[in-house]
């Protein structure tokens, strides 16, 4: 398992991911810094979220590579018997 990052690397992956690290509250005037807890679960989700996105490009491009596949057998099969 990942070990859970803290102070300014977390403060600096969160940038990174564009995570909100202060919340405003109702007044709009003052911010609330967010528990490391939160932030380290948000980073975690993000970063989950990443790696899905990334996986889900790996299988549209096999899915494609596999259709390319399937439409060459079947023009070598069509040309080869002319």
């Amino acid at each position: 398992m990942k070990k859970l990052l803290q102070g300014e690397e977390l403060q600096r992956r969160c940038e990174k991911l564009g995570i909100a690290t202060a919340e405003v509250t109702g007044d709009r005037k003052s911010r609330l810094k967010v528990p490391e807890s939160v932030l380290q679960r948000r980073v975690q989700e993000a970063e989950r979220s990443r790696r899905k996105w990334w996986w889900w490009v790996v299988a549209l491009i096999s899915a494609i590579a596999s259709v390319g596949s399937a439409v060459a057998a079947i023009l070598a099969v069509c040309l080869r018997s002319k």
